[in-house]
């Protein structure tokens, strides 16, 4: 099943969309997402707050009003005194997904823009956290602004948000202008961090390119929650092919560049510093305590993904 004919559209050669979904490594990464993310999905969460759930907190003495439901009739038996069972509530994950859809995210030289890879990734994170009743939420930011799904709950919650993918979350080509304010992947953090009042799933599907004045409000997001960076790359951006002269265009300002690919020297200053910056990326979310996954338009992300999650669970 390919992702993009969910969202009614069929695949083409500019837009080839995030590729086949195999079911069975999509249940693996539901199975390995459910059972782990730091324990905080619904039933794994130890909530500070007492009341119905599945998890034991304490047996103590009946009291005049308790629920007779809940006496521990084994506690009562041994001790000839009637005691009941007071569990930890369960507390439902809400997970929020902040989507790129910036100029940048339409480049790819492989098998896929870095858009459908951050597609598939969004629906795959989607599809897992809204098992068990679980909520998600979308906060898309781009050349028009940030965009923000609240979270709805299960199959409404999954629903929601391919209808908000199908209808708008999908990169500009036009290149976007500079500006004096925040970049849009600091003012999407700010805005997740007013929304998500509760302790929440963040899961950034971006390829952090551009200013990275993002940290601040990183961090500020980071301190109250589970932060995971899912960074979108494609090889063309980490190493240049001899290819002649080319002009290399900035799609986030859309600066023009002329460079001479035949020269080996520029092609290895430019390998330098392009993974000097990308290191200096992996530096800063790490800096902040986000786990931090690369997934690149020429290999299988979603297991790449898989294997990702399943090694932060372990």
């Amino acid at each position: 099943m390919r992702a993009l004919r969910v969202l009614g559209t069929d695949p083409t050669p500019s837009k080839p969309g995030p590729g086949a979904v195999p079911e069975s490594l999509l249940k693996a990464l539901e199975l390995t997402i459910a059972r782990r993310v730091e324990g905080l999905l619904a039933g794994d969460h130890r909530s500070a707050l007492l009341g119905r759930g599945t998890e034991l907190a304490q047996v103590r003495p009946y009291v005049p009003g308790d629920d007779v439901r809940l006496i521990d009739w084994n506690v009562t038996a041994r001790t000839t005194e009637p005691h009941v069972r007071v569990h930890l509530a369960e507390r439902v994950l809400v997970t929020w997904i902040v989507l790129d859809t910036t100029p940048s995210m339409a480049f790819g030289t492989a098998d896929r823009r870095k858009a459908d890879v951050a597609l598939g990734a969004t629906l795959a994170i989607g599809h897992a956290a809204t098992l068990r009743g679980n909520r998600v939420g979308l906060v898309g930011f781009g050349g028009d602004g940030v965009r923000v799904v609240p979270p709805r709950q299960g199959r409404a919650g999954l629903v929601g948000l391919l209808l908000a993918l199908r209808d708008g979350h999908e990169p500009s080509d036009a290149p976007m202008r500079n500006g004096s304010g925040p970049s849009p992947l600091a003012e999407a953090l700010r805005q997740v961090a007013g929304v998500a009042r509760q302790r929440a799933l963040v899961v950034i599907v971006s390829d952090f390119r551009g200013d990275r004045d993002w940290r601040r409000p990183l961090l500020q997001v980071a301190g109250r929650h589970e932060v995971v960076a899912l960074e979108v790359r494609d090889p063309r951006e980490q190493q240049l092919e001899p290819a002649g002269t080319l002009f290399l265009v900035d799609p986030e300002t859309g600066r023009e560049l002329r460079v001479d690919t035949s020269d080996a020297r520029l092609r290895a200053r430019f390998a330098e510093a392009a993974a000097e910056e990308r290191a200096v990326v992996a530096r800063e979310l790490a800096s902040a305590g986000v786990a931090h996954v690369a997934l690149t338009t020429d290999r299988d992300w979603l297991r790449d993904l898989a294997v990702f999650v399943r090694r932060r669970r372990a």
